[in-house]
């Protein structure tokens, strides 16, 4: 495994702590967040799954890139005057495309509404009035069960909830840019224009460059995490994996899930994870942080 030391380069992410509680509403008292709420706090909060990533990377991959991800927009939703406290993560997700494989854990969609649907209900009961929710994860029921969440509590409590996603993965889910429980967020390139997408959920369309896609725990997702996390990256498995080489015949099948998908990718990734970089996994990191805190403020302008 890689070593990390803190106090490094900041572009390697070395450093950084695993624990997905810290920086969270889990570590203030009741007091100080009730506070925060009164003084107009928005809250941010992410929703993972403990799901394989490959003989690479750990099963809290879905987790530790959106919490880190919500550290980042913190910072500078705060450069832009507003104030943000971050939610401890969700990680009881959906998981239909992993679900052959061990480790990889799911919930029933009605019980993940309801649960969400509850929470969002006690975090209006104290005040706060935008819920801003990140998906971590690729799945396409997931992340219609985190926005069935969202609608759910949104007509139930009133408060302004809303899921940050890019408009591929809207229009991936089949749901309209005008959905007043969305807050879309541009898109870009990053690396000098390689197609890799802004966040895990929108990950699984992203060209790999050596021709094949990348969709799960390629050279995307293991950037992230060796710039984020590289304690967590085995990385001299890594080096050992070949590129999959798969195209979208492949994908279609693949996404079909549970024994298709393992047959497609027995080792469980799907792209080029031995082409990945902290340097790319920092660029990345920090253009998505980027893109969803200026969605953020936009939508907090519109009022």
């Amino acid at each position: 495994m890689s070593a990390g030391t803190a106090g490094a380069d900041p572009t390697t992410g070395t450093g950084a702590r695993a624990d997905v509680f810290h920086d969270t509403i889990a570590e203030l008292t009741w007091y100080e967040v009730e506070r925060a709420a009164l003084d107009g706090a928005v809250l941010l909060w992410a929703f993972g799954v403990i799901e394989q990533h490959g003989p690479h990377l750990p099963t809290g991959t879905d987790v530790y890139l959106p919490s880190a991800r919500l550290r980042e927009v913190r910072g500078l939703l705060a450069e832009r005057g507003v104030r943000a406290l971050i939610v401890p993560p969700y990680y009881w997700g959906i998981n239909v495309v992993s679900g052959s494989f061990p480790a990889s854990y799911s919930i029933r969609p009605e019980l993940m509404t309801e649960v969400v649907a509850d929470l969002m209900a006690g975090m209006a009961r104290d005040g706060f009035r935008h819920v801003f929710c990140f998906s971590g994860h690729g799945d396409a029921l997931h992340n219609r069960t985190v926005h069935a969440g969202v609608r759910a509590a949104r007509e139930r409590t009133g408060i302004d909830a809303s899921f940050v996603m890019e408009p591929e993965l809207a229009g991936r889910l089949g749901l309209s840019p005008d959905d007043p429980c969305l807050t879309l967020h541009a898109t870009g390139p990053v690396d000098g224009g390689a197609a890799f997408s802004s966040s895990t959920a929108a990950a699984p369309d992203g060209d790999a460059p050596g021709g094949g896609l990348d969709v799960h725990a390629g050279r995307w997702e293991t950037s992230m995490m060796l710039h984020c996390h590289p304690d967590l990256v085995r990385d001299e498995v890594r080096a050992t994996l070949p590129p999959t080489d798969l195209g979208p015949e492949e994908l279609a099948v693949w996404r079909r899930g549970h024994d298709d998908a393992r047959r497609t990718t027995p080792l469980g990734y799907f792209g080029d994870p031995a082409a990945a970089g902290a340097a790319e996994g920092h660029r990345s990191h920090l253009l998505s942080a980027e893109q969803a805190a200026a969605a953020i403020v936009e939508r907090l302008e519109r009022g």
